[in-house]
């Protein structure tokens, strides 16, 4: 349970609870099958290929294709009938990446003496007198593998013509030994160099520190600085331990269509998707003239791809509720889109969203679900994502792993919609949007609950007005309010949103027309009430607002890898 409430908050709430407990949480996490690399990385063999009358194609190319520095293995030559002679394709081998060689908790001293491989792109070159350090980093991990290179190595003559620069594409052949330095625990002996790929001395990305909105506009290169390296890392980590959260808990996942014909929102904000204006390969200028319309002016939907009017998603979750009526627990994971002109540090255009649903459940079930899932990923990245946790912790938001620990160790409280207006009108704080009971809560109202009135643990707020929810929420028996949760984390506020499902076929016919909804458009959804109808629940998870959680990152842009923006769309 979360502490007290701060000492500005003299409101007298009504009890409020712990979430209900997800009982197939908890699981331990599993580790790998460790039979799986077990031969790996494949023991070295001197290379008399690496001679320095085999080409740089061929050197660079038996590296590349095993892995290590080793022969490639022989296949018995297959004749066919027809004559054609074929060979075998050679067994995949697991790369050794510097992620490999420095991690563990020997950090690389286990691997003194030995020869290794590694490939990956020149962070820095440091030329001494006798001696010349190269940093290159594989992506694999935030560390750099320090290359130290003698005047004797192979390739040595690539470092004095200047091919050796930030950005360029190494391939290196050396021994492990311990780092002289205080930096490394080890560090690679250079026996053998080779430039895989020059970079131009334009590479726009040096040592120095650029600030992240310059790095967006190089969103190709920029996943090579450590920064979106680990954001890169940590979004991968959170995307596995979410399909591993579900798949152990018996749901299935279930791919959404991205193109649409219903509104799932109502709110409007969705993107065209049409045939009807001609594309580029077709040449010339598309005139408005061009497009088919109707005896009234109307365009003429009826001549389009579908013959209708269709878009691109803003939620798989109408789709994945046909899903849990015939699979029980289902969840989507995958891309959607919201045509909001909103330039601001929380909003994308194109984004993903995470949406499981649950049959035979209710609102409680529905939170208990959202409390574990949570809980689990964050724990799976604070155990699997160590070194890039305690980089953002240094260098983006001091105190990171604490505020992500507590999320795993604290009980989430719930609270209803009223009790946090009422909370939020007798806080001694002035907030830019009134509060009132009916309006919707703005970022700042939520984390004011969360970070504030609840000292930093996350809070679900249930049962809000019907009029600020969407149409297909249950009516709760008040005939105000529906059964509809949202769950608010330190410095992001919302995090989650989700509800109890309505599953009676008269409420919803009549919530469709309330909101003037077409009910012909909603005639699948309606159809899941008709035949066989149960109580389900499910939320949504914008998917980047769960990176920016997780790594501090304060701009969504900053989130994804590409990010699609109100007159943005490069890369």
């Amino acid at each position: 349970m979360a502490g007290p409430l701060s000492p500005a908050t003299t409101l007298r709430l009504k009890p409020f609870y712990a979430v209900r407990f997800f009982t197939h949480y908890r699981r331990p996490i599993k580790l790998l099958n460790p039979n799986f690399y077990s031969s790996y990385p494949p023991k070295l063999h001197p290379a008399p290929y690496l001679s320095r009358r085999r080409s740089f194609c061929s050197v660079v190319s038996a590296a590349i294709s095993s892995g290590e520095a080793v022969e490639r293995p022989k296949f018995e030559n297959i004749e066919t009938k027809e004559g054609v002679k074929t060979e075998q394709v050679r067994e995949f081998r697991k790369r050794l990446r510097v992620a490999d060689i420095k991690g563990g908790p020997e950090e690389g001293l286990d691997r003194l003496g030995e020869t290794l491989v590694v490939r990956g792109w020149v962070r820095t070159v440091r030329a001494q007198s006798s001696v010349t350090f190269i940093d290159i980093n594989d992506g694999s991990c935030l560390s750099n593998m320090q290359c130290v290179m003698g005047s004797d190595a192979d390739g040595y003559d690539q470092v004095e013509n200047g091919l050796i620069s930030t950005g360029a594409s190494v391939w290196i052949e050396g021994t492990v030994v311990s780092s002289q330095g205080s930096k490394h625990k080890i560090e690679l002996k250079v026996q053998k160099l080779v430039v895989v790929g020059k970079s131009d001395p334009s590479f726009p990305i040096q040592k120095k520190r650029v600030s992240r909105e310059f790095l967006r506009t190089k969103a190709h290169l920029r996943p090579r600085t450590n920064t979106f390296g680990a954001v890169s890392r940590v979004r991968n980590a959170l995307s596995y331990a979410t399909h591993k959260f579900f798949q152990e808990n018996g749901f299935v996942w279930v791919s959404s269509p991205i193109i649409t014909a219903s509104d799932c929102e109502g709110a409007g904000e969705q993107f065209c998707v049409t045939t009807l204006i001609p594309n580029s390969n077709e040449g010339g200028d598309s005139p408005v003239s061009a497009i088919p319309t109707t005896e009234s002016g109307s365009v003429d939907w009826s001549q389009d791809f579908f013959g209708k009017r269709a878009y691109l998603t803003v939620s798989g979750q109408l789709n994945g509720e046909t899903y849990a009526t015939a699979l029980s627990d289902i969840y989507t994971f995958g891309p959607t889109f919201r045509a909001e002109n909103s330039n601001t540090s929380r909003h994308l255009a194109e984004f993903w969203m995470i949406e499981p649903e649950l049959a035979f459940a209710d609102l409680d079930d529905d939170m208990a679900c959202a409390t574990a899932y949570l809980q689990y990923v964050v724990q799976y990245v604070l155990e699997n994502c160590k070194e890039d946790m305690d980089f953002f912790d240094t260098w983006i938001e001091k105190g990171i792993i604490n505020r992500l620990t507590d999320v795993v160790e604290k009980n989430f409280v719930q609270l209803s919609y009223t009790d946090a207006v009422e909370l939020l009108l007798k806080a001694k704080k002035k907030f830019d949007f009134p509060v009132k009971w009916g309006c919707d809560l703005q970022s700042e109202h939520e984390r004011y609950i969360t970070e504030e009135a609840f000292g930093g643990c996350p809070v679900i707020i249930r049962d809000y007005p019907k009029d600020i929810k969407a149409f297909y929420m249950r009516q709760n028996d008040d005939g105000k309010t529906v059964a509809a949760m949202d769950m608010l984390v330190p410095r992001v506020g919302e995090l989650i949103g989700g509800s109890q499902r309505e599953e009676r076929l008269e409420y919803l016919e009549e919530r469709l027309d309330n909101m003037n909804l077409n009910k012909e458009s909603f005639w699948w959804y309606l159809d899941l009430r008709r035949y066989g109808s149960v109580p389900h629940a499910g939320f949504g998870l914008g998917f980047e607002r769960l990176v920016q959680f997780a790594t501090g990152i304060d701009n969504i842009r900053d989130a994804i890898p590409f990010p699609r923006t109100p007159g943005s769309a490069e890369f």
